[in-house]
């Protein structure tokens, strides 16, 4: 019986200072690192100037930007916007849908009103309407790919669900680490008698 609670702490620091535990430690920092650093370049550096998060639905922009790619826009004045700035605007002034594509032209009327031609890189004629600077949302600023996808997964009606499930999972997860801890102190505590 000696011999056997002689080893239970040897157990439990190389358990501790193991390969097994450094390589353990070492891929939860850097996944910690990786959704920290997801966190502020979807979410945080957006609010912070002002912009929005986009995934791009259509191949209309490849290869620069294929379907499932997150661009994050920025407002720009317009009068700043130029030929070859890849922008974001609505299809219809004060209507939700929008699209990116970038600017192939700048015009200006009799008024000296400016308006902006358009078209996606992979189309092969420019787009009919003249994009207003009203209907602007910004140009892009930056872009990730793939991460669209699972920005469309927090956006308009699967957002609930999603957001539900995740309290499941995240909920499920604490409740079987409580129950894997509570498992491992009785045994500790019989152990130790």
């Amino acid at each position: 019986m000696n011999a056997h609670r002689g080893t239970a702490p040897e157990a439990q620091a190389e358990d501790s200072t193991g390969a097994g535990w450094w390589l353990k430690s070492v891929l939860s920092w850097v996944l910690l690192f990786v959704l920290g650093a997801l966190l502020v370049v979807t979410i945080v550096l957006p609010l912070v100037v002002g912009g929005h998060r986009y995934t791009i639905l259509t191949g209309s922009m490849v290869p620069t930007y294929p379907p499932g790619t997150l661009v994050v826009v920025r407002p720009e004045d317009p009068i700043d916007l130029a030929v070859g700035t890849p922008i974001t605007y609505q299809l219809r002034s004060g209507q939700p849908e929008v699209v990116t594509h970038r600017i192939v032209q700048v015009r200006r009327n009799a008024d000296g009103r400016i308006g902006f031609l358009t078209r996606g890189d992979a189309n092969p004629v420019d787009d009919e309407q003249i994009v207003n600077p009203e209907q602007i949302r910004g140009a892009v600023w930056y872009s990730i790919p793939y991460l669209g996808y699972v920005n469309n997964w927090f956006s308009g009606p699967k957002r609930t669900y999603t957001i539900a499930a995740l309290i499941v999972l995240l909920g499920g997860y604490a409740l079987f680490a409580l129950a894997t801890d509570t498992r491992d102190r009785v045994r500790a505590g019989r152990e130790g008698r």
